[in-house]
């Protein structure tokens, strides 16, 4: 109830207020893109929290410590302390040798936490199987495992111990070929593919800079740079990305039935439609008794019988017309007086959808 209320409230609000963004908010430059980096290592000082004893662990300790010139057998090692992780990040685009980035740090064993563990320098390798960062240090754990092997082996756990983050945590060692200029054009690659944005991008951007956008597609526009910018495209692209585009957003309503989410558009419409809803609630418990033989009886066994019990309730549905072609407030607020919960709803608009009243896509998640 509470949620079509704030829903026609939203709308309303969007629908007396502009919609313009800037360029750089609604698009990407071909060529200015990250790249994952992964890679495998360890993490020690558990504190007793580390994986069990296992053979990939284990070997993994007595590679790490071959490196230093300590050569033990498998058998003389415990990995109680250390933990067997994978490393992630994003190395951003034009990023140079010795910028550091943030690294996220997994368990892939048994390991209870890696709260308060410090990752040993671990090479980190981009899809080419090439190094181009190396991480190291303390890690921060967003939660804690705590209690373990208290009295009656209480246990209290707040998050993921077992994922953590390093902040800074690497350093890049090899920069990523990026080139976002190719023959004196730029591609703008929109976040939200739609042709009717595509070609405002391209008018806007010309209104600025005379003949030199060109919407290619629904999702790229092509963009020469000028001849005043030829050697400062920087400039260029800085002064591009401030344009402001109202991007045109498709009538679309998605529903989350999991979490009871349903986000719509401001431009969903709906052909005049009579709606007409009630509820119907059916129960059924289901009770086990003992029927015993009498006191001093002779003969009898005592038996087990089942008793099930039905009720049914239905509630008097409502009847509304919905008008024609309403804007998305209007129709929150005729199922809003319907009395409808979330969940009413979803099963409202998929119904509408089907009758072909409502003229929007539907997503269902």
């Amino acid at each position: 109830m509470r949620y079509l209320i704030l829903l026609s409230s939203f709308f309303s609000l969007l629908l007396t207020t502009a919609q313009a963004a800037r360029v750089k908010d609604l698009s990407l430059i071909e060529g200015g893109r990250d790249n994952q980096l992964i890679g495998y290592g360890l993490v020690v000082g558990l504190a007793n929290k580390g994986d069990s004893i296992s053979d990939q662990s284990i070997r993994t300790v007595a590679n790490a410590l071959m490196r230093f010139g300590i050569n033990l057998g498998n058998a003389q090692l415990r990995s109680d302390n250390v933990a067997a992780v994978m490393v992630t990040a994003d190395i951003p685009a034009f990023a140079r040798s010795g910028t550091r980035i943030d690294v996220t740090v997994s368990s892939v064993g048994d390991a209870k936490t890696i709260q308060g563990g410090v990752l040993l320098q671990t090479p980190l390798l981009g899809a080419d199987e090439a190094v181009y960062a190396v991480a190291q240090g303390a890690i921060a754990v967003g939660g804690f495992l705590g209690g373990e092997g208290g009295p009656g082996g209480a246990t209290i756990q707040k998050n993921h111990p077992t994922v953590g983050l390093i902040s800074g945590g690497a350093l890049v060692e090899r920069e990523v070929p990026a080139h976002f200029v190719r023959d004196k054009t730029i591609e703008l690659m929109l976040l939200n593919p739609d042709y009717t944005s595509a070609a405002r991008m391209a008018q806007a951007i010309n209104q600025e800079f005379p003949q030199s956008a060109m919407a290619k597609n629904s999702g790229t526009v092509s963009v020469c740079v000028p001849e005043d910018f030829e050697g400062y495209e920087v400039n260029f692209i800085a002064r591009m990305g401030g344009i402001e585009v109202e991007p045109d957003v498709p009538a679309r309503i998605v529903i989350n039935e999991r979490t009871g989410t349903i986000v719509a558009t401001s431009n969903v419409k709906v052909s005049k439609v009579a709606i007409s809803h009630g509820s119907l609630t059916i129960a059924v418990a289901s009770t086990q008794a003992v029927s015993q033989p009498g006191p001093f009886s002779r003969g009898g066994t005592t038996q087990t019988t089942n008793s099930t019990q039905s009720s049914v309730e239905e509630k008097a549905g409502s009847f509304r017309v919905v008008e024609d072609t309403p804007t998305i407030q209007q129709v929150a607020s005729a199922l809003n007086a319907l009395g409808l919960t979330t969940r009413d709803m979803m099963a409202i608009f998929q119904t509408m959808k089907r009758a072909g009243a409502l003229q929007a896509e539907l997503i269902l998640n």
